[in-house]
């Protein structure tokens, strides 16, 4: 049986940071999943992720973005690869609606730069958007887009030059604890380690299953539509965005090449039951609500889709994060439940779980994403 001192199960956004935090810390570190870092099952992929650090969700997630941008900045200069591209970004809505308000809350609370913009003034700025009378604009300079699948090949390949292990092409079964460690066995082979952690994504509610996390899992489908309006060009100041209309909400990014435009609604979307078998073929039904939204909002893009993708989101009631360690289990951690916007997070909660890991506690603060509040 081979035995390490921590084993990530999962090693795709959150997991491959994991993995690199703890084998920068001189841990003998294995991760396993069922595909390659950088894979299109689950859900960091993509090509682009939004990152930005007003974040109106919640202003409690802003120093742990501070941190995820100084993380970011190292790696990049590490992998010597482009990994964040500072676009801005464009958030949209009614003054009284959940972004406008989210952003000027977080803004304010933490002191941080965003301009808010008319209508008149965010389409002349940005011509290739309309904006309703009624709504208002806070363009956010900072904010941008990650490169998700270099990002994730970036902290494996980097844990990877430290020594890390990394298993493709298992599926895990089970995992116990043993009191003073863990096995965990995969459809090939049996490790034990003295550690766990659990980065599995939209397996998580699985593979923790005695825990009773409140998970759900949502299919949510993304399309890139061809424009030759140069206006929607990253190196024309197009920035990425976020928009809350009445009929949900929607977010894009620039056209970064010749496949145009990447947009899709963050609202919404079918629950799936297993998985590995969420239908990843592009319905009809599917491109209704995000080619109203581009009719209304972006009437320069044409209604062609160059590509499309499937993800998901696992969500939880109140759509903030689930970060802890297991109370029964006191050696294992996990993280659960993103609910679509915890890819930015990667790099600082791979560090929060290489603390959990080798101290037991964190400096970081995560209370407010602690699975009590749902006990």
């Amino acid at each position: 049986m081979n035995s390490y001192d921590c084993i990530v199960l999962g090693t795709g956004g959150i997991g491959s940071a994991t993995l690199y935090h703890l084998a920068k810390r001189g841990l003998n570190v294995l991760g396993i999943d069922r595909h390659p870092p950088g894979h299109d099952r689950g859900s960091s992929h993509g090509d682009t992720r939004i990152i930005r650090l007003v974040y109106m969700e919640h202003p409690d997630y802003v120093p742990l973005l501070r941190r995820a941008y100084e993380l970011w900045g190292a790696l990049e200069e590490q992998s010597k690869a482009r990994l964040f591209v500072e676009s801005g970004l464009l958030q949209v809505g009614p003054a009284d609606g959940v972004v406008i308000r989210g952003v000027r809350e977080s803004a304010a609370l933490h002191n941080l730069p965003v301009e808010e913009l008319t209508p008149k003034d965010a389409m002349e700025r940005f011509p290739g958007w309309k904006i309703d009378e009624d709504h208002v604009g806070m363009y956010e300079a900072r904010a941008g887009y990650l490169h998700v699948e270099r990002c994730v090949q970036a902290h494996a390949e980097a844990a990877r030059q430290l020594g890390a292990d990394l298993v493709s092409g298992e599926e895990v079964r089970t995992w116990e604890s043993l009191g003073d460690g863990v096995r965990v066995t995969t459809d090939s082979a049996t490790y034990s380690a003295a550690r766990l952690v659990v980065t599995a994504g939209a397996w998580a509610g699985a593979l923790l299953a005695d825990l009773n996390l409140p998970l759900i899992v949502r299919r949510k489908p993304v399309f890139w539509y061809a424009t030759d309006n140069d206006a929607y060009k990253v190196e024309n100041g197009a920035p990425t965005f976020f928009f809350e209309t009445d009929a949900g909400l929607f977010y894009g990014f620039p056209q970064i090449d010749r496949r145009g435009l990447k947009v899709a609604e963050h609202s919404g979307g079918e629950t799936v039951v297993d998985p590995l078998a969420v239908d990843r073929e592009l319905r009809p039904s599917d491109r209704g609500p995000v080619e109203g939204f581009l009719r209304r909002y972006m009437p320069a893009v044409s209604a062609q889709v160059t590509r499309h993708s499937v993800c998901m989101y696992t969500l939880t009631p109140d759509e903030h994060f689930l970060v802890g360690i297991h109370p029964e289990a006191t050696h294992v951690a996990f993280v659960a439940g993103l609910s679509g916007h915890g890819f930015k997070f990667a790099t600082v909660l791979g560090e929060v779980l290489a603390d959990f890991t080798t101290t037991g506690t964190t400096t970081h603060p995560v209370d407010f994403l602690s699975p009590r509040r749902f006990a």
